[in-house]
């Protein structure tokens, strides 16, 4: 789950890493499901080897699809937070990725829906100030603390608290 340490730069730190909430799945959960139950009403209903098999081969493939696919590219997407950035990173073959420099973001928004309430999870909506447009990460787990993290980073780097050292 954690960022890879060759995509940080010398001295940068992972304040927070993370990939979707698993209700991201919850769409796959549903086909599997649902093509399960056709294949077994097929293989009850219909009294042809032939049919069942080519019913089952067309279930396998859905599972393929609808089932595996989903959760790979779950597995394989993750963000983080540093002191510097926000890293995004997804794809399973074509690997694919975003990085906002936190003294760019001009705007960190949440959308949280009735289904994403009991989750704790949400969208997370970072606006860059040198793009068209906002990165919008979905199913974010604990989205409200992951925006006052990133609201509070943008704030520090915006304006830096002076040290104050007695001793120099």
């Amino acid at each position: 789950m954690a960022i890879s340490k060759k995509l940080l730069n010398e001295g940068e730190n992972v304040l927070m890493s993370m990939r979707q909430h698993p209700k991201a799945l919850f769409p796959a959960l549903f086909a599997l499901v649902v093509l399960l139950a056709v294949g077994a009403a097929v293989q009850r209903w219909i009294d042809q080897d032939t049919v069942t098999l080519v019913v089952w081969i067309i279930v396998g493939v859905g599972i393929l699809w609808f089932v595996v696919r989903p959760f790979l590219l779950w597995l394989a997407a993750v963000h983080a937070v540093t002191d510097r950035r926000i890293i995004t990173r997804w794809g399973i073959i074509t690997r694919r990725g975003h990085d906002i420099p936190l003294k760019r973001v001009s705007d960190v928004s949440i959308e949280i829906n009735l289904i994403d309430r009991p989750f704790g999870c949400g969208t997370l909506i970072i606006t860059d100030a040198s793009t068209n447009g906002a990165v919008e990460l979905h199913d974010v787990p604990r989205v409200e603390k992951t925006k006052l993290l990133i609201h509070n980073l943008v704030s520090d780097v915006r304006e830096p608290h002076p040290h104050t050292d007695e001793g120099v």
